[in-house]
C-alpha cells in the first residue's frame, strides 16, 4: 500500500521490486491525490480507468516490464501535447473536445519505455502566459498557496508534480514556460537545447522557440526522461542528429567555471531574498573550489521586446489555421465565409491569444516588417553570439529563474507588460536556443519556494545535468 508520495522513479521501482506495493496501487494513490486536490485545477482530464488497466497489466508481468527504464513512471502531459484517441485543446475553447489522431513523438517514446499517462494538465491557452490564468478552463492554483499562481504556461504540470499527483509531467517551454512554473512550485524543470527533442505532436505557439521538456522532483528523473524522449525524429526536420549523452556515465568530476550575469542579480526588480540566495550559492561554490565570476550582459533590456516581437509573429502564422473551417470551433452565428472567420476566432480565442495574434500580424505587416520583425531577428543573433562568447569561457551561466516568488491570482492580469516581465530571466535561453534548468534551491521567508537557473552550452545537457545534480545535493533550499 502506498502511504506517502514517492520521491523519485528509483524509489518507485525499488518498492515495486520489493513488493511494497503494486503499480496499480500507485496509480490509485495518485488518482486519490488528484481527487483530494481537485480545487487546484491542475488536470483538465484524468485517464483513470485506462491508467489503472495499464498498471494492472504491468503488475501481471512485472519482472519483464521492469526491463523498460520508465516502468513505474506515472506521467501527466500538458494539454498541448497530442495523445492518440484523447482530447487535446491547448486549454482553448477553439479546440474544445478536439480528439488527437496521433501521438507526439516525445510522449510515444516515454510510453514505449514504460511510462503510463494519467491525464492532461492545465496550461495557459496555446501556451501563451506566465501564470496559467489564461486557460479557458480556469486557472491552475499553486499547491503551496492556492491564492497564488503556479506560473505558466505549464502551470498545471508543475502544480501536479509539486502536489504529488503524478511522478513527473511534460511541459513545453517557449520563453520559460517549464522553468518559471517549476521555480514557483519548487520542482525541477528542464528546457533542452532547441532541436534536441522533437516538436512533432506539440501544438505550435512559436516554432523556432518551442521545446518539450520534463518537470520532476529530482535531477535524476529529469535526466532519464530527457535522454529517452530526445534525439533525431524524421517527423521533425529541426531535430538534431547529435547523439544523446548519458549524464551519469560520461564526464568526470571537476571544478566548474560559472558566470553569473551581473545585471540580472543586481536588478532592482529582483526580490532581495532571491539575490541573497544567489550570493550564498556563489560563495558556497567558491568555497568548494569552483570559479564563480560576474559577467556583463548589456542587452538585458532588449530581451522581452525581441522575444515578444518574434514569438507573436510566429504565433500569428501558426494560429491562422484555426479558422472555423477545417476543424475546431465554428460559430453558430456565422452566415458567410467572412463571419465564419471572424466570429469563430472571436468566440474561440481568449483575450491574450487575440492580443498576441494582433501584435504578430502587425509586426509582419508590409509597413513594419523591417522595423520590427527583421530587426528582431538581428537582435536575436546578437544575443545568441553574446551567450556563446560567455559560454566559450565559462561552463555555465547562473541567473535567477524568476524575479519573485509566486504572485497573487489577478495581481498582474490588468497589466500585460508587468506579466510579460515575469519571463525576463528565462527568455534568453529560448532566444539563443540554449539548454537551461530551474532548480528548487531557495525558500523565501514568505514560505514559498523559488528556483535558480543554470544555462549551459548547446547540446551539452549532460554537463548541465551533472552540475545540477551537484547543486541539488549540496545546496537545495
Amino acid at each position: 500500500m502506498v502511504t506517502e508520495n514517492p520521491t523519485s522513479l528509483k524509489a518507485i521501482r525499488t518498492a515495486l521490486t520489493q513488493q511494497d506495493y503494486t503499480l496499480k496501487q500507485l496509480v490509485a494513490f495518485y488518482l486519490g491525490r488528484i481527487t483530494e486536490q481537485a480545487h487546484l485545477n491542475a488536470f483538465l482530464e484524468v485517464f483513470a480507468e485506462e491508467a489503472l488497466a495499464k498498471a494492472e497489466a504491468v503488475d501481471q508481468n512485472l519482472q519483464a516490464e521492469l526491463d523498460k527504464p520508465l516502468t513505474g513512471l506515472i506521467l501527466g502531459i500538458k494539454d498541448n501535447l497530442c495523445l492518440k484517441g484523447h482530447k487535446v485543446s491547448a486549454a482553448s475553447k477553439i479546440l474544445e473536445n478536439f480528439e488527437s489522431l496521433y501521438t507526439a513523438t516525445a510522449v510515444q517514446r516515454l510510453i514505449d519505455a514504460g511510462a503510463i499517462v494519467i491525464g492532461r494538465t492545465n496550461c495557459d491557452e496555446f501556451a501563451m502566459g506566465s501564470s496559467n490564468e489564461n486557460s479557458a478552463f480556469g486557472p491552475a492554483l499553486n499547491p503551496f498557496d492556492p491564492t497564488r499562481v503556479p506560473g505558466g504556461s505549464s502551470g498545471g504540470s508543475a502544480a501536479a508534480v509539486a502536489a504529488g499527483m503524478c511522478t513527473a509531467t511534460l511541459g513545453t517551454d517557449t520563453g520559460g514556460s517549464i522553468r518559471q512554473p517549476a521555480s514557483l512550485c519548487g520542482v525541477v524543470g528542464l528546457k533542452p537545447t532547441y532541436g534536441r527533442v522533437s516538436r512533432y505532436g506539440a501544438i505550435a505557439y512559436a516554432s523556432s522557440f518551442d521545446q518539450i521538456g520534463p518537470i520532476t522532483l529530482t535531477v535524476d528523473d529529469t535526466a532519464l526522461i530527457y535522454e529517452i524522449m530526445g534525439g533525431k525524429d524524421e517527423m521533425d526536420a529541426t531535430t538534431s542528429s547529435k547523439p544523446i549523452v548519458n549524464y551519469l556515465t560520461t564526464g568526470t568530476d571537476k571544478k566548474y567555471k560559472i558566470a553569473y550575469i551581473k545585471e540580472t542579480v543586481e536588478s532592482e526588480g529582483l526580490d532581495p531574498e532571491i539575490r541573497e540566495r544567489i550570493y550564498a550559492v556563489r560563495d558556497a561554490l567558491i568555497a568548494q573550489g569552483h570559479t564563480v565570476e560576474a559577467v556583463d550582459f548589456p542587452y538585458l533590456d532588449y530581451l522581452i521586446p525581441t522575444y515578444y516581437i518574434l514569438t507573436t509573429a510566429e504565433a500569428s502564422s501558426n494560429l491562422a489555421r484555426y479558422d472555423g473551417i477545417h476543424y475546431g470551433h465554428r460559430s453558430a452565428k456565422a452566415t458567410d465565409l467572412e463571419s465564419t472567420y471572424k466570429l469563430s476566432r472571436a468566440e474561440g480565442f481568449g483575450k491574450e491569444v487575440q492580443r498576441r495574434i494582433m501584435l504578430g500580424t502587425f509586426v509582419l505587416s508590409a509597413g513594419y516588417y523591417d522595423a520590427y520583425y527583421s530587426k528582431g531577428q538581428k537582435v536575436r543573433r546578437l544575443l545568441r553570439d553574446k551567450c556563446n562568447d560567455i559560454l566559450t569561457e565559462y561552463d555555465f551561466m547562473l541567473t535567477p529563474t524568476t524575479p519573485s516568488t509566486a504572485f497573487k491570482i489577478g495581481e498582474n492580469t490588468s497589466d500585460p507588460i508587468k506579466m510579460y516581465l515575469e519571463d525576463i530571466y528565462t527568455v534568453l535561453a529560448n532566444l539563443a536556443g540554449l539548454p537551461a534548468i530551474s532548480l528548487p534551491l531557495g525558500k523565501h521567508s514568505n514560505g514559498l519556494p523559488f528556483g535558480l537557473q543554470i544555462t549551459g552550452r548547446h547540446f551539452d545537457e549532460a554537463r548541465l545535468l551533472r552540475f545540477s545534480s551537484v547543486l541539488e545535493n549540496d545546496y537545495k533550499g
